[in-house]
């Protein structure tokens, strides 16, 4: 795999893990109530946005370590 797609593929990655981050906050009726009150589209929010932020910024930092380390 070359430099160039390996860093697309992370990106990619990250992007998804962000955007699966923002959908876990949406509010779903009939859903049960998270720790922030409200129903939303995944019950364990605020927890499980924080573990995909938190797993998106370590995909990130590793890509940048890739990208500096290729140069």
């Amino acid at each position: 795999m070359s430099h160039k797609t390996r860093n697309l593929v992370l990106l990619i990655l990250i992007w998804t893990l962000a955007a699966l981050a923002a959908v876990t906050l949406l509010p779903l009726s009939g859903s049960k109530p998270n720790d922030l009150g409200y129903g939303s589209a995944c019950p364990f929010a605020p927890w499980s946005t924080l573990a995909l932020l938190l797993l998106a910024g370590l995909i990130w930092a590793v890509r940048q370590y890739l990208v500096s380390f290729a140069e």
